[in-house]
This record gives C-alpha cells, sequence and structure tokens, in this order.
C-alpha cells in the first residue's frame, strides 16, 4: 500500500517538473536555469509545510509518503541541478554558476524553514 502513494505522488510531480521547467525556460531567454530553480525551491516549501504539520499532528506518515516522498521526489532534483550547474561553469558563465549554487541552497533553506514556520502558525 504504501508504495502505491509513493507512486501516485509520483505521477503528479514528474510531468508538474516537466511543464513547469519547460513553462519557465521559454518566458526567460536566459542561460539561468529557472525551471530547475524555481521546481527545487518549491518543493522545500512543500517539504517545509508537511514537516510543520507532522510534528504538529495535523499530518501522518501516509501524507509524508504521498507529497514527501512522491511528490516532491519526482519534483525536485539535485542531479538536474547539478548537472546546469556544471554546464553553467563548462560554458563560461560562472558568475551564472555561482548564482545558482548560492540562490538554490539559500532560497531552498529559506523555503524550507518559512514552510515549517507557516505550518506551526496554522496548526498551532
Amino acid at each position: 500500500m504504501n508504495w502505491l502513494l509513493v507512486v501516485a505522488g509520483a505521477v503528479v510531480g514528474a510531468p508538474l517538473r516537466y511543464l513547469t521547467d519547460r513553462a519557465l525556460q521559454a518566458r526567460h531567454d536566459s542561460v539561468f536555469p529557472w525551471g530547475t530553480f524555481v521546481v527545487n525551491v518549491t518543493g522545500c516549501l512543500v517539504l517545509g509545510l508537511l514537516t510543520g504539520a507532522v510534528a504538529a499532528g495535523a499530518a501522518g506518515a501516509h501524507l509524508q509518503l504521498l507529497l514527501g516522498t512522491g511528490l516532491c521526489g519526482a519534483l525536485t532534483t539535485y542531479s538536474t541541478f547539478s548537472y546546469e550547474t556544471l554546464r553553467l561553469a563548462e560554458t563560461g558563465a560562472r558568475v551564472h554558476a555561482a548564482a545558482n549554487v548560492a540562490a538554490s541552497v539559500v532560497a531552498g533553506l529559506g523555503a524550507a524553514f518559512a514552510g515549517v514556520a507557516l505550518a506551526q502558525a496554522v496548526w498551532t
């Protein structure tokens, strides 16, 4: 049963990642990987909300599997982030590569902390 929850979340997360990436890259004439950045930060926010909800007793193991492991596991991507950062550096866009690393870490952690704080404010 648990694996079905993971699959169900991934069925939504993977296409959402692809469609978000394509939509954002089509709108920005930039070498910066906006699509990957947005899905990764969004995933951090969702995981933060989920973590806060679990801590407050408002969510359980099944929701963690569906949203945390399934949806966010398929939505977010460390491998693509790494690949895109490497490609930026290799093609001479070193400032963009450094900005991608710094912005991804700062925004991702900020989103996770904000998600936890928001969940705690709502459910406590």
